[in-house]
């Protein structure tokens, strides 16, 4: 039977913009009703980022937003993860950057930042309200020189998920630490055995189609055996080395484990969700939320787990996300751009909206914000194993292509040493 969790939180995320239509493209309607004669219209490009993956919720905001400013149109286009970095490259090339991008760090600051092409939004961070912005998150939201090219709004812990009520049928439960969601790399592979001895015939996958989701197979190789995947400085990458060699063996060698080079990890989710696979490498409670609404005849329970580890240090990747701004030339846009993120963020009942509707958790303290609900309060759980955030080292763009593109050719039966070798040669040849 599946996890009873706060409905009302999804209806208040689905439902916020009921009736109003969903935006989409340069110039297209908001649903705010603005006038031909509005003196300016700024472009919110965004990421589907938890309950961000729908239009209409993006749209009641803007729509908010409009009634208090209404000489400020904004326009709002939701990408995917699998097209929506060639969408954005395109623009740039073209001279049409969106004005507006809500994403994380490792885009906003370590690429397009790195790059010269986003506005520096230390100003924002001089309001009472972003002092209260956690340490860990202000720290992974600025470059080596200072610069800060992204606001943030919200965050959470990426994990990994199994299917409990396969577990359980198949006597793999038994290698699970219920209480605190974690396991340990031996009860991992006890788990898979079990579970192939009971019939399963694809228990995971390590997918590696493209990019997207990258860091659940990130997460999964580095806390097998301890392995790192940056140094503490996050200056180089330091992929290369006998934990993680060690870990990339024991994925290609277990009977249960496929590397599936047609699938990310949108795949990844949709093939557990459909009962195909009984664990998933690319989670977090925005999953949860969207999947529930999605697929309401799922019959088994969904159960969040750390990724496991042979020492019980656990390591989860950590998303943190908010507003960058590109930079146009144009003092009066930037402006603007930055009225709108300080109307989502700087009120704290406002803020606390905004962050609901995200699905995910504040940056900074809001009393109370998932009180009394379940499925919140369980995820909140995996807090307290959330990793450095080291997407923000130079050359990541380049990092993330090298690394699916490595996990490909170890697939296709290619040298795990060499090809370990090869990505962090490629990694750090691109800073």
């Amino acid at each position: 039977m599946k996890r009873l969790f706060a409905l009302a939180l999804i209806m208040a995320v689905l439902l916020a913009a009921c009736g109003k239509p969903v935006p989409g493209g340069d110039g297209a309607s908001d649903g705010t009703g603005a006038s031909e004669t509005e003196e300016l219209e700024l472009k919110l490009w965004v990421y589907p980022v938890g309950g961000w993956g729908s239009g209409n919720t993006v749209s009641s905001m803007v729509t908010a937003f409009h009634r208090e400013h209404p000489g400020i149109r904004v326009s709002v286009r939701v990408l995917s993860y699998e097209t929506g970095d060639d969408e954005i490259e395109s623009a740039i090339a073209r001279g049409e950057a969106p004005d507006l991008v809500f994403e994380g760090p490792e885009r906003l600051l370590a690429n397009w930042g790195a790059r010269g092409l986003m506005a520096d939004l230390g100003d924002l961070w001089e309001s009472e309200a972003a002092g209260e912005i956690y340490g860990s998150v202000a720290a992974a939201c600025r470059d080596t020189a200072g610069a800060r090219y992204i606001y943030p709004v919200c965050m959470t812990t990426h994990c990994m998920a199994v299917n409990r009520d396969l577990m359980e049928a198949a006597g793999a439960w038994q290698y699970v630490d219920e209480e605190n969601h974690t396991w340990t790399t031996d009860g991992f592979v006890a788990a898979v055995k079990a579970l192939r001895a009971y019939g399963v015939e694809r228990v995971g996958e390590v997918f590696c189609g493209g990019q997207a989701g990258d860091q659940g197979t990130r997460a999964l190789v580095a806390n097998l055996y301890s392995g790192s995947f940056t140094d503490a400085g996050h200056t180089r990458y330091t992929f290369n080395s006998p934990e993680n060699i060690r870990a990339l063996e024991l994925l290609r060698e277990l009977d249960g484990i496929a590397f599936a080079g047609d699938a990310v990890g949108a795949d990844n989710i949709a093939r557990f969700c459909d009962g195909q696979l009984a664990m998933c490498f690319c989670w977090n409670v925005g999953n949860e939320i969207t999947q529930t609404v999605s697929n309401p005849n799922r019959e088994f329970d969904i159960f969040p787990l750390a990724f496991p580890t042979n020492d019980g240090v656990f390591d989860l990747p950590s998303g943190i996300w908010g507003f960058g701004i590109f930079d146009s030339g144009d003092d009066e846009r930037t402006e603007a751009s930055k009225t709108f993120i300080r109307f989502l963020t700087e009120d704290t009942n406002r803020y606390t909206q905004t962050v609901l509707s995200t699905t995910f958790w504040p940056v900074r303290d809001v009393p109370n914000i998932y009180e009394n609900d379940e499925l919140m309060s369980e995820y909140f759980l995996l807090r307290e194993y959330m990793g450095d955030y080291y997407q923000v080292t130079p050359g990541w763009a380049s990092a993330r292509t090298a690394w699916w593109n490595m996990l490909k050719k170890i697939g296709e039966g290619a040298d795990i040493a060499e090809a370990a070798a090869e990505f962090e040669s490629t990694a750090n040849s691109a800073q």
